[in-house]
């Protein structure tokens, strides 16, 4: 019986020893739980379906996440096709100022142009070949030649002073054949310019028509594709820049060009993406999977480049 009386003191210690015990572990738990993202994420408004897939972003962003409110658009955001990772804040805070959808607003961030035309600019990376990036961003030197340039027959082109790169070429030569194949003739009517060339030709536009007008027709000298010699003008018997799009041979292209690696580089509706008024007869080579990929998604290549070429 005294032994029954001794025992029941270290069983009420040892229960209140676990209990302190267990409140211990039960408050360090609660406070680094409070320290999670996902504490935090929840507490901000986000629901746990949310949170799993904000947990996948790196924590630099999710960082910036709990530094904010909670923002409806996060997560339909994250579900955009092209949606980046490093873009989302610039994503949030352009359409809190804009009134722009989310699909529009992902391709305007990726490609830059929030920005005004020919600021925040980078040099082409010319490693990436002929998925080379020049636009009103991304400029070559004045010096920039491809190594690769070959001339251009008159069979193929007016006038014998065009050239292009070796692989525009053979592409061309194939998508000429197979256009003939079906009575249509492509003529390449304006292909490599150099730097002064486009230099000569943007001042004109400039000194005639304003500079707002040249900027919307033409590029300034080193953001021009013509200096890579990857872009070509096509034209046809009876053609003009302006009357393009109205013959057989236009409306071919359309089905066909991306299956000899050709877009077209400046669609229609795409100007505030490209910089450039709507174009029917420029033609950039890209290789025939990027040219497929940007045809059946009917992206510009702007937007090919940054999500696939670029990215990180």
């Amino acid at each position: 019986m005294k032994r029954k009386l001794k025992m029941k003191p270290i069983i009420v210690l040892l229960f209140i020893v676990a209990l302190i015990a267990f409140s211990i572990i039960f408050a360090v738990r609660t406070i680094n739980y409070h320290k999670t993202y996902e504490y935090k994420l929840l507490k901000l408004g986000y629901s746990k379906e949310d949170v799993v897939e904000i947990e996948k972003m790196k924590d630099k962003t999710k960082d910036y996440l709990i530094s904010i409110e909670y923002n409806k658009n996060v997560i339909p955001l994250i579900n955009e096709k092209y949606f980046l990772e490093k873009n989302l804040k610039k994503y949030i805070e352009y359409l809190s100022e804009n009134g722009r959808d989310l699909k529009d607003t992902v391709a305007i961030i990726n490609v830059g142009a929030d920005n005004e035309w020919y600021t925040s600019t980078k040099k082409t990376d010319i490693s990436k070949n002929e998925l080379m990036l020049t636009n009103k961003f991304y400029s070559l030197d004045n010096t920039y030649n491809s190594d690769n340039m070959v001339k251009v027959s008159k069979q193929y082109s007016y006038g014998d002073n065009q050239m292009v790169t070796s692989e525009t070429f053979d592409a061309f030569l194939s998508m000429f054949k197979a256009a003939k194949n079906e009575n249509l003739t492509l003529i390449i009517n304006s292909s490599y310019r150099s730097y002064e060339d486009q230099e000569e030709i943007y001042n004109e536009y400039k000194n005639t028509r304003g500079e707002e007008a040249a900027n919307k027709i033409a590029a300034k000298a080193g953001f021009s594709e013509h200096q890579t010699g990857l872009s070509i003008d096509i034209q046809t018997y009876g053609s003009s820049a302006k009357t393009f799009e109205e013959f057989d041979e236009f409306k071919w292209l359309q089905d066909n060009a991306h299956k000899y690696g050709f877009i077209l580089r400046y669609p229609k509706d795409k100007e505030y993406l490209t910089g450039y008024e709507y174009e029917s007869w420029h033609y950039r080579y890209v290789g025939i999977e990027a040219a497929t990929y940007i045809y059946e998604n009917n992206i510009t290549f702007d937007e090919y480049y940054a999500y696939f070429v670029e990215k990180d």
